[in-house]
């Protein structure tokens, strides 16, 4: 058993978050610096950690996330401990925050990764859900193995994981935009990936082995003791492969039912007794009954079982203002410059909580996903340490050009540079190749210049079209030949 932190004297470094961005902080500090003590402050039991980590390409990387207890980070870093404790207030001026727990923390450093939270569709509304860390995935699991009908709220990964993923219950899928997967897709991509709702789901080849943990929880609220789930303190991030750990099948016999309502929102959520007193009741007769219901902008009704709201995330920011003086971007993250400082001295963020304020790479934006949460931290545990050493820190290539790998339909995502074409305006042109239920590539070109693309499916495309962005080579000559299956581009170009 690790021995307690010693809190009398100021610890040199001082990470606040156990997800991806935290953790990796944690263990690069750990690692550079053996003879110091480290101290990760996590509100959660379980942190997440990287494994199966794989360099795919020069910017593209692989890896898998899994939960596990805080103490394997204390068993493979002799000089890392583990507080488990929420932060309660930080004073930047006095380098001290003090804990949930009533314990006051000196630092030198401090690097602050305590992510982001749902944006809620409703606070406190027993028939609305937000997905976002392990226990709330559980609470998903244990209400949809009785439900025969949900709504989906939101157009993100999460909503795209859950729609595809849910079994044995009908899905409404409300979506705000013209086509499903705005985030990461055009409506080309969409449409390829559409079938993929209507058809059987192909069986799983292999379970997930991973190993998973839980915490102890208390049978009659079904959720961990002394946390709620809507307590304000969620626990860090789904892995991206979160829901290969649990059941999602929800009461009813139909395998894959998903129906989208597109281009609206959420007008109205009505409990069952607000809607059967409502007027609404005598115009949709046929509404059936059910413990809760929508109301769209498009004016039509739905009763389902519950309501998953999965409309994006808040950076969590809110512990750490009272008192000091952060700046924060217009989308309420901490502002970081070129080496993950925020406007405070020694004090750094990373993750979700964060705002990239430097000048970008024409090929790079930021999305908070688990590729940059790990990069972010990574990067920012190399800043604090040249700060320290007083070694000159350039701006990693990983923040060269923007590089994603997931899954979306049980198909594999590769999306790089500026793949939505985000800030050409009109001076791009789109080539497209798709083959139906095989792949779907997509090159955003800009001056003859590849400059992001997106590749659905087995294509084998990612490096060679990596190297182009990168390389910026005039293609001009090549035109709309450069997607023509019969030529062997690799051949050309790797």
């Amino acid at each position: 058993m690790a021995s307690p932190p010693n809190l009398e004297k100021p610890t040199k470094f001082v990470v606040v978050g156990g997800g991806i961005a935290g953790v990796t902080c944690a263990e690069q500090l750990a690692c550079q610096f053996p003879s110091e003590e480290i101290l990760l402050i996590t509100a959660a039991p379980l942190i997440k950690t990287v494994t199966n980590f794989k360099q795919v390409s020069k910017t593209l990387e692989d890896f898998d996330v899994e939960e596990q207890p805080s103490s394997v980070l204390e068993d493979k870093y002799p000089n890392l401990r583990v507080l488990l404790s929420a932060v309660k207030s930080l004073q930047t001026k006095e380098h001290s925050l003090q804990t949930e727990g009533g314990q006051t923390v000196q630092y030198e450093k401090l690097c602050l990764c305590s992510g982001a939270r749902p944006k809620l569709l409703t606070r406190d509304n027993p028939h609305v859900l937000g997905i976002r860390d392990t226990d709330s995935a559980q609470e998903f699991q244990r209400r949809l193995c009785k439900a025969k009908r949900i709504a989906v709220v939101g157009n993100g990964g999460i909503a795209l994981e859950l729609v595809y993923e849910v079994e044995g219950c009908e899905v409404i899928w409300a979506v705000k935009d013209k086509a499903i997967g705005n985030t990461f897709f055009d409506a080309g991509a969409a449409q390829f990936l559409i079938p993929s709702l209507e058809k059987e789901k192909p069986k799983k080849s292999l379970p997930c082995k991973r190993a998973r943990y839980t915490t102890e929880t208390d049978s009659s609220s079904h959720s961990p003791k002394g946390k709620s789930l809507d307590s304000g303190e969620p626990g860090s991030a789904l892995g991206p492969d979160w829901h290969e750990g649990i059941n999602l099948r929800g009461a009813d016999k139909v395998s894959h039912r998903v129906h989208v309502e597109y281009q609206c929102e959420i007008q109205h959520i009505y409990s069952q007794e607000e809607f059967l007193l409502s007027p609404l009741r005598s115009q949709k007769p046929n509404a059936g009954n059910w413990p809760v219901y929508i109301q769209l902008t498009n004016g039509k009704i739905y009763g389902c079982d519950f309501v998953v709201s999965a409309t994006g995330v808040v950076p969590n920011t809110d512990v750490f203002l009272d008192g000091n003086n952060f700046e924060l971007a217009s989308d309420l993250g901490l502002r970081v410059d070129e080496h993950m400082r925020t406007s405070e001295p020694d004090v750094y963020a990373a993750g979700d909580i964060c705002t990239a304020c430097w000048e970008p790479s024409p090929l790079w934006q930021q999305m908070r996903l688990w590729t940059q949460a790990r990069q972010m931290g990574w990067y920012a545990a190399r800043c604090m340490a040249g700060d320290i050493l007083e070694e000159p820190i350039e701006l990693d290539f990983c923040f060269e050009l923007f590089s994603h790998i997931t899954k979306f339909f049980n198909y594999k995502v590769v999306l790089l540079g500026k793949f939505n074409a985000q800030g050409l305006g009109q001076d791009h042109e789109l080539l497209v190749r798709c083959t139906k239920g095989q792949e779907y590539v997509k090159v955003v070109m800009s001056g003859g210049r590849m400059m992001g693309a997106v590749l659905i499916g087995e294509t084998d495309l990612e490096e060679t079209f990596e190297n182009l962005i990168l390389n910026q080579m005039d293609l001009s000559s090549f035109g709309e030949d450069l997607l023509n299956p019969s030529i062997d581009i690799e051949d050309y170009f790797d």
